[in-house]
């Protein structure tokens, strides 16, 4: 079991945010920094939230565990995997120190995302500190404790502007028994038709990437399933699929060693994308694409909003720009107003998300 060190900074941290309210200085809330590029540029006095770590509650059997946000994520994982179990959204690293409380403000997740559920939906509850110096708990430990409008999952992808993300409390998943990686030659719009077909069918899928003119699908669960499956699916075994999988997530496959601007498009898994120039890779069975694409953002944006979805410059490019999709007025207006609300000095990460918040 790893060694998790004990260290409850949750004085400390509130101290510093009523320090920074005194001084009306923001504050650029930091843990292992491994998702430091994700959004746009912000500045602030650095808040160390790394060493606020160790875990509160965990009874493998309640399938549950409450984590202090500093955490190390790798040292989460390795405890939830002794226990044959894991994060059903397999969120994304970027690096040895990434801490859960980086993977809950980011809010990415991994090849498992469609089958397995976001980042958010493994959120049952957290402790924050707002912008007055206060210390709220939000939801709990228990799903019957997170019905309606919960704070604990709009707190989740939302970049650190809201607060400081104390505890966070998550569902976890038992380990599938068996698990299988196939690997078919298709092009992408061939697998994007076996994807989509594929998808709506009984099967244990937890994984459907196209890249480098081939489809790999990753099977998990007990072994007759799995076996059957893959007989459906055809193809040939990969040998190694744990560490394509991990590469895949970690964004380490050949693909995103390119140099250009790195898109993020979330849209229908048929969409075909057919007028948007550069470099693609198909995940989610469809729903997430991968652009490699020195294109103009008005150009992408366009684009993934005539296929029905959305777009966001994940890394590279102007950082000092609006780097998500643009919002709405109203919706803009609701942001703004959650942003007074629970951080009313605008101490917090100002402009990380959208440059009005």
């Amino acid at each position: 079991m790893p060694e998790i060190q004990e260290n409850d900074r949750t004085a400390e941290l509130q101290a510093a945010v009523r320090d920074a309210i005194a001084d009306g200085e923001p504050v650029a809330i930091r843990g292992g920094a491994t998702k430091a590029f994700y959004g746009r540029d912000s500045s602030g006095r650095p808040m160390e939230v790394s060493g606020h770590s160790g875990i509160v509650h965990y009874e493998p059997t309640e399938l549950v565990v409450t984590v202090r946000s500093g955490t190390r994520l790798a040292d989460l994982e390795a405890l939830l995997a002794d226990n044959r179990q894991q994060l059903a959204c397999e969120p994304p690293h970027f690096g040895t120190d990434a801490t859960v409380g980086g993977m809950v403000a980011a809010g990415l997740a991994g090849p498992r995302r469609p089958w397995g559920g976001a980042v958010r939906d493994a959120v049952l509850g957290t402790r924050v500190l707002n912008g007055a110096g206060e210390v709220l708990h939000f939801g709990g430990e228990v799903m019957k404790n997170v019905a309606g409008y919960d704070l604990s999952r709009l707190l989740t992808g939302s970049l650190g502007v809201l607060g400081v993300l104390l505890e966070v409390s998550l569902k976890v998943v038992p380990r599938a028994p068996a698990e299988t990686t196939r690997i078919l030659e298709l092009g992408p719009g061939e697998a994007l038709s076996h994807m989509v077909h594929r998808g709506g069918k009984p099967l244990p899928l937890t994984g459907a990437v196209q890249t480098g003119g081939c489809l790999y699908v990753r099977l998990a669960g007990n072994g007759s399933a799995v076996a059957e499956a893959a007989e459906r699916i055809g193809g040939e075994d990969l040998n190694d699929g744990e560490a394509f999988w991990r590469d895949l997530r970690e964004q380490r496959l050949p693909f995103f060693a390119g140099s250009e601007p790195l898109w993020r498009l979330s849209v229908p898994p048929a969409a075909p994308l057919t007028d948007l120039a550069g470099d693609c890779l198909i995940d989610w069975g469809g729903a997430q694409r991968w652009l490699r694409s020195y294109a103009e953002a008005a150009t992408v944006q366009a684009a993934a909003a005539k296929a029905g979805g959305y777009a966001a410059a994940f890394r590279g490019g102007d950082r000092t720009a609006e780097v998500f999709a643009p919002l709405s007025p109203p919706l803009l207006g609701v942001h703004r107003n959650l942003k007074r609300t629970l951080d009313p000095h605008g101490l917090f990460n100002p402009g990380r998300m959208y440059a009005d918040l």
